[in-house]
């Protein structure tokens, strides 16, 4: 069995705090028109509010492994988890573009092994193993469906709630203007107080 515990389950569920709102970042990149570039490694997930029926929109890293993709559940409390599973009709969003799918937990015995390359090949994974001094072989993981949940995402005609838009595409420009004429701005003053001591 493998030793050790996962960093997830050394630390309680982000809930309402900071963290929980840092993760969104990747939401915000996204609406500034940054998928294509964000979207390598993580994808936007938009699931059905479980209580509201509204869309809800969650940023996930996420892997590939034989044109499938999967994604690693780090707390079953999670709302996003919870959401798909109430409804699993959900729309996803990577640097690929957007899809329709049904999302789905990995449980078969051959699902689990393709899973497990993924793990095995995937640096944070990894990197998450070494911080937590855990040895892990693939019958640990195949074996521990309940400790290790992962969803994987199989295409739908079913009716799936919209993608997220890129409705801040302006934003990256705006900044970028703003930056461009502090820097002139300095510059100038720079230039000036130069001018002015040599005279």
């Amino acid at each position: 069995m493998a030793s050790g515990k996962f960093i997830n389950e050394r630390l309680t569920y982000p809930g309402g705090s900071l963290l929980k709102y840092l993760y969104k970042t990747p939401i915000l990149l996204y609406r500034m028109g940054l998928g294509p570039l964000i979207g390598r490694l993580f994808m936007v997930m938009t699931t059905v509010g479980r209580k509201s029926g509204l869309p809800r929109r969650t940023a996930i890293e996420f892997h590939e492994y034989g044109g499938r993709k999967y994604a690693f559940v780090g707390w079953v409390e999670s709302d996003w988890y919870k959401n798909i599973m109430a409804n699993p009709l959900m729309t996803i969003q990577t640097a690929a573009g957007v899809e329709h799918v049904r999302a789905r937990r990995v449980d078969s015995v051959e699902d689990r092994t393709a899973a497990w390359n993924v793990a095995e090949h995937s640096p944070g994974v990894q990197m998450a193993m070494k911080l937590s001094g855990m040895t892990l072989t693939r019958e640990d993981f195949v074996a521990q469906k309940d400790r290790f949940v992962i969803i994987t995402f199989d295409p739908t005609d079913e009716p799936t709630p919209p993608p997220l838009d890129a409705d801040l595409k302006w934003l990256p420009q705006v900044v970028l203007n703003i930056a461009g004429t502090i820097i002139i701005q300095a510059v100038v003053r720079r230039w000036l107080r130069a001018r002015k001591a040599a005279n």
